[in-house]
């Protein structure tokens, strides 16, 4: 694939970024895709290693060789067929999914990896620019209607292949503008939101309905992230409504830090924090809005949505940003011997780290302090160590003596992941959760995808948990699949 010795003669090449200093001042995108040339001169390192790994690193198994290999030979359009066989939205992939396609690569053994993400990124803006990005309605309707519940990308992915499978789609989200996590836990600056509604403007024109601003559940509207919804549907009315329902609505119950102090105004979720500036970008006015202007702002989580905090807080012209993260830090670089083909575990610096960020690792939270009016004041912690259990070799963790310290902290925003759906929108379908909390639906087998409710099927994190947008796309994929056997009793859509 590629040139047979451009591995050799080519060096990976980083896509140009605005600089750091500039950037913090607006909230668009600072990263460009590659030129047609020098995307064309990254293809060409793609080796022909005889076994792709990075097709299996890939959650959605994109066919990478044969797409490197045609945009070196300039086969654009080609190309973003390859692409779009097997990732319906791969402008959102090449923009904020973490590559671990590059970790695979085989290159990446004894050497940089090939720009992987950088070159789907081109092909697909590439794409869009040459106009050849166009919607593909069915030729037969089927007749059946299907309620997807949720529109983060895997309900967009599972809603997009039924649709061209010649069903109705139905697709109800909760929030004002559709796009899940992706609308409103995405900051602009890592993703521009028309790259969502071209899409939605993509599916309209094959069939999909949109219903946003619509709870489904009957006994709670929220989790504690920030929702928008205006009215309410039961389970009981899509049952009764639809042939088929499927639930993607996310991960979205957010792990908390119950220590004391934590009622302290101040304290907030990182998604009580994020969709709020997304709707400032998008032209709404938000009356009150949380903001880190003029404070001193501490993350605790060492995420991709902590991360978000920080570029966030930046632009906000916050006093200080420190993140905290209560694992070790993690090392410059991995033993590849070890990790390879596997997404290895090692120090990551984002582009938001760049802008502005003290960072720390092996920091735990004791307690917050109030500045006597109910406000926060300061976070005082404690450095911990690590160290592991001879007899279950579990790794254990302990305060380490007098390692106490106190730092300023006006605003403090979570940013330690999420841990489960909302329990109660499963509870009203009745549908059985795992060990973990998440809706029990195995991946494998005739019925992947199937909850024990009839009918009723769950995809992304709402069945795997807290997850990547490209592991995302790949469950709406194949739970597309799996609804159109059980209506039709067949299927000719990809798995």
């Amino acid at each position: 694939m590629g040139k047979v010795t451009g591995f050799i003669e080519f060096q990976r090449l980083q896509e140009a970024a605005e600089d750091s200093r500039s950037r913090v001042n607006h909230y668009k995108e600072f990263v460009m895709h590659l030129t047609d040339q020098q995307a064309s001169q990254q293809g060409a390192r793609c080796m022909d290693c005889g076994i792709p790994f990075c097709q299996n690193g890939c959650p959605v198994n994109n066919i990478i060789p044969d797409w490197n290999d045609l945009v070196y030979n300039g086969q654009w359009q080609a190309a973003l067929e390859t692409l779009h066989s097997t990732n319906n939205f791969p402008e959102f992939t090449g923009r904020i999914c973490p590559a671990p396609c590059e970790a695979a690569c085989t290159l990446n053994i004894n050497s940089d990896p090939v720009g992987i993400k950088s070159i789907e990124h081109a092909i697909i803006d590439k794409g869009w620019e040459m106009g050849w990005v166009l919607p593909q309605p069915p030729a037969v309707k089927t007749g059946k209607k299907i309620a997807v519940v949720g529109s983060g990308p895997a309900g967009l992915a599972c809603a997009q292949q039924l649709a061209r499978a010649g069903h109705a789609v139905t697709v109800f989200e909760k929030n004002d503008r559709v796009g899940g996590l992706l609308r409103y836990g995405i900051p602009d600056f890592k993703m521009e939101k028309t790259h969502i509604d071209r899409r939605v403007e993509q599916m309209q024109a094959e069939g999909v309905t949109f219903r946003t601003g619509v709870f489904v559940g009957d006994t709670a509207t929220g989790s504690g992230v920030t929702n928008w919804a205006k009215e309410r549907i039961s389970p009981r009315q899509l049952d009764e409504q639809f042939d088929a329902v499927v639930l993607t609505g996310g991960a979205e119950l957010a792990r908390d830090l119950p220590v004391p102090g934590r009622e302290l105004a101040g304290i907030h979720y990182a998604m009580e924090f994020l969709p709020l500036q997304n709707k400032v970008v998008a032209g709404d006015k938000v009356p009150g809005q949380l903001k880190a202007t003029g404070k001193h702002v501490v993350v605790i989580g060492g995420g991709d949505t902590g991360s978000d905090c920080v570029g966030t807080s930046n632009r906000h012209g916050a006093a200080s940003v420190t993140q905290f993260e209560l694992m070790p830090q993690p090392p410059e670089q991995e033993n590849k011997a070890l990790t390879w083909p596997y997404w290895p575990v090692k120090m990551r610096t984002s582009s938001s780290h760049e802008e502005g960020c003290e960072r720390d690792w092996s920091v735990t939270t004791k307690y917050f302090k109030d500045d006597g009016k109910g406000n926060v004041k300061a976070l005082v912690g404690a450095r911990v160590e690590w160290t592991r259990d001879p007899a279950t070799g579990q790794m254990r963790m302990g305060e380490v003596p007098g390692s106490e310290f106190e730092l300023p902290a006006d605003l403090v925003l979570f940013a330690m992941g999420f841990v489960s759906p909302v329990a109660s929108v499963l509870a009203d379908f009745g549908v059985d959760k795992d060990a973990r909390g998440n809706a029990r639906a195995d991946t494998e087998g005739d019925k992947s995808y199937y909850t024990n409710v009839p009918k009723v099927f769950a995809a992304g994190d709402m069945r795997r948990g807290q997850s990547l947008v490209v592991w995302a796309i790949r469950e709406g994929r194949q739970c597309a699949r799996s609804v159109d056997t059980f209506l039709m009793g067949r299927s000719t859509l990809p798995r």
